[in-house]
């Protein structure tokens, strides 16, 4: 039996409120990232995140 994970919501927020705008806002954030101009902009995002992993472990 899968656990269900507990939420943190620190806000005054109800949690239902929350859930209600993920949902209106997932499907334009995956087709975002499934377009040309996402895939590009992730690609970049990790080069910089390996760069920046890279430089750490040298300073070491």
């Amino acid at each position: 039996m899968a656990r269900r994970r507990k939420l943190i919501n620190n806000t005054n927020i109800p949690q239902y409120e929350i859930e209600k705008i993920a949902r209106i806002l997932l499907p334009d954030i995956q087709a975002y990232y499934e377009s040309e101009e996402g895939q590009r902009e992730f690609a970049e995002w990790k080069a910089a995140q390996d760069r920046q992993k890279t430089d750490e472990c040298e300073k070491q």
